[in-house]
């Protein structure tokens, strides 16, 4: 274990954990919310440094990010545990891992040097930090990003995008992207199927692109939870004043965990939040988890030619021209294009 980054003592040997918006009051023993940073004696501990349960080399279109290094690697890594409760998880078995058995921590024993080596090894121009929430094993991450820098790897956050301003601050020089779920435009829906609130999300959406962080963001789209087109059209509008160069995935939900009884997300809800993104003046709205689908594709905002060709999470074709479209000469907008 090693000990964490943003807490403060209070009494009783209680302390007020500072890491994310839910700035758990941890009594001695005790455990916050993430079911990963624990109370001893009044100190308080990362329980998942360097304990690695998902190591993997993926596309960089699977975080996703679509206009950050296209087409290149990136090597994946997450703990277990999550300051989110989601009921519709994907990873639940390892993001609820701890509160499932009893507060066990499992992982592989990994130090940062050799996660930078292996992405090395591996050819890998990025790290992910990915599959649970990366702000919940925070300090493995950021000690990680600095050395990854140091070597030229860049770093990259997938994200519920709920830390505090003060983690944010201080990833962020060493952080070169970052996709956050906007899951919904509710605090209800935020409350009901995630534990959690909008508010913060939105400030640390902001906040990122603010501190020159590549911002994409993401919204999974739930039939009967968050489809409603006035809810989406208010999204697609929120990341507009981030950007209209942000990119906006709106993805297909199908049943997991504990949210089994809604139907998969029809194809035609998709298109729709995707013309609705563009209506709004979003340049680049992409359709997820319905491989195949012209709508994984990059378009040209000022003439619509395709610039850069994908099928399922897969990376076809570049046909950008010095980051410019090849037909009209407008630069698109991204990291490495």
């Amino acid at each position: 274990m090693k000990e964490a980054m943003f807490y403060e003592s209070m009494s009783e040997n209680r302390v007020r954990c500072n890491l994310c918006n839910n700035r758990c009051k941890i009594k001695e023993g005790k455990r916050g919310i993430c079911g990963v940073r624990e109370n001893q004696s009044g100190k308080l501990y990362s329980t998942v440094y360097g304990k690695i349960i998902a190591e993997h080399i993926d596309p960089i279109e699977k975080k996703p990010l679509f206009n950050f290094l296209p087409g290149s690697k990136a090597f994946s890594i997450g703990t277990v545990g999550c300051n989110f409760h989601c009921k519709h998880c994907q990873n639940s078995d390892i993001s609820q891992y701890p509160h499932e058995h009893k507060g066990k921590i499992i992982g592989q024993d990994r130090t940062p040097d050799q996660i930078v080596t292996a992405a090395k090894a591996a050819g890998c121009e990025t790290i992910a930090y990915t599959y649970t929430e990366p702000t919940i094993f925070y300090e493995f991450a950021y000690d990680t990003a600095v050395l990854a820098q140091k070597e030229g790897i860049k770093n990259v956050f997938v994200s519920n995008g709920y830390m505090s301003t003060e983690a944010a601050r201080q990833i962020a020089p060493y952080l070169d992207a970052i996709n956050i779920d906007l899951k919904a435009f509710t605090d209800k829906f935020y409350k009901e199927i995630c534990g959690a609130r909008l508010k913060p999300v939105l400030e640390t959406t902001q906040l990122m692109k603010k501190l020159g962080v590549w911002v994409e963001t993401t919204t999974l789209i739930i039939p009967g939870l968050n489809d409603d087109e006035g809810e989406l059209r208010d999204i697609a509008r929120f990341v507009k004043t981030i950007g209209p160069e942000v990119p906006w995935h709106v993805t297909a939900f199908f049943p997991a965990y504990k949210l089994t009884d809604h139907p998969p997300t029809p194809l035609s809800t998709l298109r729709r939040a995707r013309e609705i993104g563009m209506q709004e003046g979003l340049r680049y709205v992409y359709e997820g988890n319905v491989p195949d689908e012209s709508g994984e594709n990059t378009y040209c905002y000022n003439c619509g030619a395709v610039v850069i060709e994908r099928s399922g999470f897969g990376f076809i074709r570049n046909h950008l021209k010095d980051g410019k479209c090849s037909e009209c000469r407008a630069k698109i907008d991204g990291v490495g294009l």
